[in-house]
């Protein structure tokens, strides 16, 4: 059975690289553009609307922040995901973007290679990082606070920190499963095991977590 079309909004101020996002999307039976917007207000407009499953958003707007018009539009429609571009690498902007809800964050130089899974990830409950930035983001956490005490280590099982692994690297449920040689149910139950015992609320922060702790190779 088909996968289920993933519908997309386009928020991104510069037509010709819409125009040229929706026919790499176009291409791709199961995915479906709802409209595109060049600013905040249709943005906001346009998604609720027509609730989206994926807003693909760019970081920086002409005239507002695309971080802070995804968290509106979060706001009032939680369900949505949101996957950023930008040609802004900065971390404190990648961590930025993660820690308001974002399930994916690419760069605009290879967009086109890496969007397609990045929207596969999302739709599997995943979060996806080019690899330029998973390795960025490694770096800055092995660097941050160094002199911190730690807090009591939560110790996970063998098999839950190789699940842990596998959703960093923005493997679907699916995938995970068949790598493990696992159900994709008992996949599903680790995920929320992993959310309960790590104290977190969503997949990017176990993400975060998976980067902070080495799990992901640099």
């Amino acid at each position: 059975m088909p996968p289920p079309t993933l519908r997309i909004l386009l928020l991104d101020d510069h037509q010709i690289f819409r125009t040229g996002l929706r026919l790499i999307l176009e291409r791709e039976s199961s995915f479906s553009v709802v409209g595109e917007a060049g600013d905040g207000t249709t943005a906001l407009a346009l998604a609720q609307r027509t609730s989206p499953d994926v807003i693909v958003a760019d970081v920086h707007l002409a005239a507002e922040d695309g971080i802070t018009v995804a968290s509106r539009i979060r706001a009032l429609l939680p369900a949505t995901k949101i996957i950023f571009l930008s040609s802004d690498g900065d971390v404190a902007l990648v961590r930025r973007a993660l820690d308001a809800g974002g399930c994916g964050y690419l760069l605009k130089d290879n967009a086109a290679q890496d969007l397609i899974g990045a929207l596969e990830a999302t739709r599997n409950g995943g979060v996806y990082l080019c690899p330029e930035l998973a390795s960025a983001l490694l770096k800055d956490y092995r660097q941050r606070d160094p002199g911190a005490a730690p807090a009591a280590p939560v110790v996970l099982s063998e098999r839950e920190l190789e699940v842990l692994r596998h959703i960093a690297e923005g493997l679907r449920n699916k995938e995970i499963a068949d790598r493990l040689k696992i159900s994709q149910k008992s996949v599903e139950t680790y995920r929320s095991r992993l959310l309960k015992k790590l104290g977190y609320s969503s997949t990017a922060e176990l993400v975060r977590h998976a980067i902070r702790e080495g799990l992901v190779k640099a």
